[in-house]
């Protein structure tokens, strides 16, 4: 069964096209170190909660909206030695002009319980 690495990430509104011109770049990365799919996917209709919500997880501020995604891989496995890889990849070092805070996004991998495609 796959194994999936979800993200919430809270993006400053006037960085969408910087966020989705970085996604574009390092997607490809993923899928040549082991990634079968990535999805980013930008906050539309994203309700806020009476006890928590997307907004609140990240602490988004008013000028920010609410990035959700994620990357399946075929296995844990696969994704371990993929997240090694990638973080090594000279392509995708981080600089001081991300496109979003990163010390507010939340992830987790997730083992798949239901998989309807």
């Amino acid at each position: 069964m796959s194994y999936v690495d979800g993200f919430v990430i809270p993006v400053p509104t006037d960085k969408k096209e910087a966020y989705r011109q970085m996604a574009a770049i390092a997607a490809p990365i993923f899928k040549e170190h082991g990634a079968l799919r990535i999805v980013e996917c930008w906050g539309h209709d994203v309700p806020d909660g009476k006890t928590t919500d997307f907004k609140r997880a990240v602490k988004a501020e008013p000028n920010e909206n609410v990035v959700f995604s994620w990357i399946v891989w075929p296995s844990k496995a696969v994704r371990d030695a993929g997240n090694q890889k990638v973080m090594a990849d000279p392509r995708l070092k981080m600089h001081d002009d991300m496109p979003f805070d990163g010390k507010r996004l939340v992830f987790g991998g997730f083992e798949v319980l239901l998989d309807t495609e």
